[in-house]
């Protein structure tokens, strides 16, 4: 993603890390979906509305986007809980950002 936004908002540098790029990017690719049950639900709901789309789809640069109509290039992230908790031992606590 870093190297996307670098290539689209700098064209005439060269990124800092294209040495190591393609392994970046498999490392990344390895990494198998995990949808949460909000994501289900959001695209159950954007279903019901009308808004058909693709589930975890796949750009040709390889980014997963929870959910994406790639004809109209319209695309939407469902950040759950998981981005805004964090595991202190057994427990659960909210980060610094939903304070």
């Amino acid at each position: 993603l870093v190297s996307l936004h670098f290539q689209l908002e700098f064209p005439d540098h060269n990124f800092p890390l294209a040495h190591m790029q393609s392994e970046l990017l498999t490392a990344f690719n390895r990494q198998e979906p995990r949808p949460s049950q909000l994501q289900h639900n959001v695209a159950a709901a954007l279903n019901r509305i009308g808004w058909n789309h693709s589930f975890e789809y796949e750009t040709p640069e390889g980014l997963s986007l929870d959910m994406a109509q790639p004809e109209t290039k319209c695309a939407i992230e469902v950040d759950g809980p998981s981005h805004y908790l964090k595991c202190n031992g057994r427990r659960l606590t909210v980060n610094g950002r939903t304070k």
